[in-house]
């Protein structure tokens, strides 16, 4: 489709759905964002080392039994943070 025959098409929608193909049009501009900066944050988060060592112990830990609950999770975060 060319630009001219989206203008056309533009052209031809009624004046009361206008507001309407506007809102749209708002919402997908918001999506697109929203995707790129998903996209920045998972790349963040890939070249963040202590993000992927923090991931790759939890595999770890999984593998090998260590699974905690959501209390013993807090617990462990609690005193993580408490410490020096």
């Amino acid at each position: 489709m060319s630009r001219e025959e989206l203008k056309r098409m533009i052209d031809q929608i009624p004046e009361q759905d206008v507001l309407e193909v506007y809102d749209f049009i708002e919402f997908l501009t918001f999506k697109r964002g929203e995707q790129a900066l998903h996209e920045q944050k998972v790349e963040y988060l890939t070249k963040n080392e202590e993000v992927v060592r923090q991931v790759q112990k939890s595999r770890e830990d999984r593998r090998n039994g260590q699974v905690y609950s959501k209390e013993q999770g807090l617990k462990y975060l609690r005193r993580r943070f408490k410490e020096p």
